[in-house]
């Protein structure tokens, strides 16, 4: 393998078209986002991951959606970092988060998964918690069952908060990009305590 430095996204999600809309794929939808912002084309698979690919300034930035169900999202996310040997600091799981209200985004560079299973499965597979994250906000129920929640679309009224989201989330994805999720935790995060 060449000795390009590889930064990978990834976006997490089940997939299919009966998951398309859910809060559940808020990963997906964010990422799909940035990579038509980003002029790039989810056009290869490897690694039981759709992937998309652009060389910027010598680095290869690489997008990734697991095609695996979210809850073995590592099953993709772990040979993806091995055969492209990406750093940690050059890898963000970008996810959906019911621990915050609808539409509000939160980076973190490391610590535990919050109970939810896609990136626990990365980070058993990746045998760390320094994982670099950007948290999408989905709300909680105000009743019911959490698992149909995340399992059901947002709804009309969710709609604008949910489009901006993603294009707040794409514009961090781009600072981590460029500068590190450092740089992208000082930005955003201060960004979005300033919209509480």
């Amino acid at each position: 393998m060449d000795a390009v430095r590889t930064i990978l996204v990834v976006g997490l999600g089940n997939p299919g078209p009966a998951y398309a809309e859910n809060r559940h794929n808020a990963g997906f939808q964010c990422l799909a986002h940035y990579a038509e912002r980003a002029g790039m084309r989810f056009s290869f698979y490897r690694f039981r991951a759709s992937l998309a690919e652009k060389v910027i300034d010598g680095r290869r930035l690489l997008l990734a959606r697991p095609l695996t169900y979210m809850n073995e999202s590592g099953q993709a996310v772990g040979p993806l970092v091995r055969h492209y040997r990406v750093a940690l600091q050059d890898l963000l799981v970008v996810y959906d988060d019911l621990d915050l209200p609808t539409g509000k985004l939160r980076l973190r560079a490391r610590g535990g998964s919050g109970g939810h299973k896609g990136l626990d499965s990365i980070q058993r597979v990746l045998g760390t918690q320094e994982v670099p994250r950007l948290r999408l906000g989905i709300g909680r129920p105000l009743s019911g069952d959490a698992v149909d929640y995340v399992l059901s679309d947002f709804g009309r009224d969710e709609q604008v908060l949910v489009q901006a989201m993603c294009e707040r989330a794409a514009a961090a994805i781009d600072c981590f990009v460029n500068h590190g999720i450092v740089a992208a935790m000082n930005r955003y995060n201060a960004d979005e305590a300033e919209r509480v």
